[in-house]
């Protein structure tokens, strides 16, 4: 029975981890199934260390956790380089690839939150993920406008998900006093979409 990287069976890849207590007592008792607590520990094992993951493998049993992305990487070719002059048979150096970290990508702009609402104002939000519309169709005017007067169960827009159209209702009465998403623009959970003055 060994430590991680042994070739006893088991394997652990991309993590280093100062004191990995955890996963060290699991190998060492030779478990061959892990509980739904010790799993959740070694997720939290992961994050917390921002690994790049764990992979886990033993007698059938396999566990592959995924942490953060590593920054990809980039093939770039050398320059070719000329050939020493007076060398006999000297052969230029073919252009080789060249594996290096590319640069990470730029985080998104951070879409612009909402000021925090005014007293009296309701923020209505996102409950699923997915393409906000404004209207059932294009050609059809919106459902709500700035300033038009809801009540409650009305529908103020739709969001797209799976190709399945989810009319989202008003859950209070009031007068729309902001619309935040453009028309066909992704929402997350949770994400605000109206600002909703009650009545």
């Amino acid at each position: 029975m060994g430590g991680p990287g042994s070739s006893s069976g088991e394997r652990v890849c991309s993590w280093r981890v100062s004191s990995p207590d955890l996963l060290v007592d699991l190998l060492a008792k030779g478990i061959d199934v892990l509980t739904f607590e010790q799993i959740k520990e070694l997720i939290e094992l992961v994050a917390q260390n921002r690994l790049q993951g764990l992979e886990l493998e033993r007698s059938g049993f396999r566990l592959k956790i995924d942490g953060q992305q590593a920054a990809p990487l980039v093939a770039v070719t050398a320059a070719v380089q000329p050939a020493p002059a007076g060398v006999p048979g000297a052969v230029p150096a073919a252009a080789a690839p060249v594996l290096a970290a590319a640069p990470p990508a730029p985080a998104p702009a951070a879409a612009a939150a909402p000021a925090a609402p005014q007293a009296g104002t309701h923020i209505l939000n996102s409950p699923i993920v997915g393409t906000f519309y404004r209207a059932s169709s294009p050609d059809s005017e919106p459902f709500v406008e700035v300033g038009s007067r809801v009540k409650k169960g009305q529908v103020l827009c739709i969001i797209e998900a799976m190709k399945l159209m989810n009319e989202i209702e008003s859950d209070v009465d009031g007068v729309i006093a902001e619309i935040y998403p453009q028309n066909a623009q992704a929402v997350e959970f949770g994400e605000p979409l109206f600002a909703i003055r009650l009545a």
